[in-house]
């Protein structure tokens, strides 16, 4: 797993969120993501330059609409692909503390390759 910013304990600001969830070419990119995907797929299939299309990942991902995951080849050319990391993102007032905006994520249950790989860097990090 390169990185997974849905798994952050730090939530994204609301601003961030709202942010890339108010360009066109980031929308276009989420709608496409149907599966996961390399950024030259996402940018021939959505027809954004890749140069773009590398920005508005990165925007996605920071703001934890994203998360990307290394496919490892033999012959190291490795491979990362970028899937949705949400189910539904709701932007509301919270009532009791100072009526200030929040942003909360239904987020997808994590499959088990996800939960493994979870296992696995815990482990390598307690080494």
């Amino acid at each position: 797993m390169v990185r997974d910013s849905s798994r952050e304990e730090d939530p994204p600001s609301v601003g961030d969120v709202l942010d890339a969830l108010a360009d066109d070419d980031a929308r276009r990119i989420v709608t496409a993501l149907s599966e996961p995907k390399t950024a030259s797929d996402i940018s021939e299939e959505c027809d954004i330059p890749l140069s773009t299309t590398y920005r508005k990942l990165e925007l996605l991902t920071d703001a934890s609409l994203l998360s990307e995951s290394t496919d490892i080849r033999r012959d190291g050319q490795h491979t990362t692909r970028y899937s949705v990391s949400f189910e539904t993102v709701t932007v509301s007032i919270d009532e009791e503390d100072d009526r200030e905006f929040e942003v909360d994520f239904t987020r997808p249950e994590r499959t088990r390759d996800e939960r493994l790989a979870d296992l696995w860097s815990e482990l390598r990090e307690e080494t």
